[in-house]
């Protein structure tokens, strides 16, 4: 089977499920966070931390600010993650994202290697500059836990990817993987910064993610515009993040620094 198919009988996610306390499988769903909102709420006993919902056949997706995820049957790897972390709480919250998305990164990374692959803060992969993968991550109306979603492009071909700065696996040579192959990348990865991240009591100091995200971010060292969600925006030069995660953005007029929680990130050309 190749990558993106979507026999259930086959999807039984063998490399995948020693990393999950609980998988599944969805044939069609769409929202895998939107699933994992619902079912963790009406079954928390069932849907513990780590708990994992799996598509390939993703068709109300959804990112940031709204914007739809879609992705051809077989095409994208849909999948959502439940946090439910006793050994921080929320002030952390806001590194779980960029930990996923490196984990994400980690995953591609060891898919393709004739090119680059870096996080776009807050919630992009790139490879050589053009996303592949997505997340977005919604705290549970109880507030004590997090489901964090990610769709990665398999097997789209430049036509059917939906921007032009966007690329797949298949672009990259990447084929003839299974479903498995791709996402035990991934959750193996996942999973590791995670308790690495609980066992410090959501320090991302201590635990080293903030560093390693600063690493893997090509955010930073970039002149950036910054659109924020009341509609303004500014420049500057990205330049680090905070200990809470946000984007740290010299100015030059007036000379200070703004630190981001939230906004869209245009890379500029330097």
């Amino acid at each position: 089977m190749s990558v993106g198919g979507s026999n259930l009988e086959a999807m039984e996610l063998k490399l995948s499920s020693e990393f999950a306390s609980r998988i599944e499988y969805l044939p069609v769903t769409g929202s895998t966070n939107s699933d994992l909102l619902s079912l963790s709420a009406s079954k928390p006993e069932l849907w513990t931390d780590f708990s994992v919902l799996v598509t390939d056949n993703q068709v109300a997706g959804r990112g940031r600010l709204d914007r739809q995820w879609v992705a051809q049957p077989g095409a994208g790897l849909a999948v959502s993650v439940l946090l439910k972390p006793t050994t921080f709480g929320m002030g952390s919250f806001g590194w779980l994202p960029l930990l996923a998305g490196l984990a994400m990164k980690n995953a591609v990374s060891s898919l393709i290697e004739e090119a680059p692959v870096s996080i776009k803060w807050p919630n992009d992969v790139l490879v050589a500059g053009e996303k592949i993968a997505g997340l977005l991550a919604e705290v549970l109306p109880s507030g004590d836990g997090v489901v964090i979603g990610a769709g990665l492009n398999l097997k789209q071909s430049k036509e059917e990817l939906p921007i032009e700065k966007a690329t797949s696996l298949k672009l990259h040579g990447v084929e003839n993987f299974e479903l498995d192959d791709v996402l035990v990348r991934y959750l193996a990865s996942f999973k590791r910064l995670y308790e690495e991240f609980a066992d410090a009591s959501g320090d991302a100091e201590s635990s080293g993610l903030r560093q390693s995200v600063q690493e893997a971010t090509s955010t930073i060292g970039t002149s950036v515009k910054v659109l924020l969600p009341d509609g303004s925006d500014f420049s500057g030069k990205a330049v680090g993040l905070d200990a809470t995660g946000r984007l740290l953005v010299a100015m030059s007029d007036p000379l200070e620094i703004r630190a981001v929680a939230a906004g869209d990130i245009q890379h500029l050309r330097q």
